[in-house]
């Protein structure tokens, strides 16, 4: 666990992100996660997926606080134009579309963001991802195609509105 968790730390943080849709939060998010991996580390089955276990766990953490959150009424996302994200690649151009491409996906909803970033980004199977989201793979399936959809209507959305 201890070898495992440093390697999988910005996997993580970058599914937290995806979930709380700002930086403190995935912050928060990923090192509640981390603890509570260290303090779990006996129920972790070797042979199994390290990743889908933090992301599983990570998961639950985050509906507990969006329970919480609605029993005390606070919670908002922040628009993704407002997280900093390091730039990772120096051209302006990579940059800039890596942008759009986020901000579309984190205009996504919730669950959809969620299985996009697990199958897409993370590189997760539709089995993996379904038993991290404890949902059903078609519900996987529907969701990707669901957010495929709306990923691809939104740049003709946007020009028409321009025109």
């Amino acid at each position: 666990m201890r070898a495992g968790l440093p390697e999988l730390y910005p996997r993580l943080w970058r599914f937290a992100l995806s979930l709380t849709g700002e930086r403190a939060g995935a912050d928060d998010l990923a090192q509640a996660t981390a603890a509570r991996a260290l303090e779990q580390a006996a129920k972790f089955q070797a042979g199994t997926s390290l990743s889908a276990w933090l992301f599983t766990m990570a998961r639950r953490i985050w509906l507990n606080e969006k329970r919480a959150e609605r029993i005390r009424g606070t919670g908002t996302l922040v628009p993704i134009e407002q997280i900093d994200l390091p730039a990772q690649n120096p051209d302006a151009e990579t940059n800039r579309m890596a942008r759009e491409v986020l901000t579309r996906v984190m205009a996504l909803p919730e669950a959809q963001r969620a299985t996009v970033l697990l199958v897409y980004v993370e590189g997760h199977t539709y089995k993996e991802a379904a038993a991290i989201l404890e949902i059903p793979i078609g519900t996987v399936m529907s969701r990707l195609a669901a957010a495929r959809q709306k990923l691809q209507t939104a740049p003709d959305q946007r020009k028409a509105g321009t025109k």
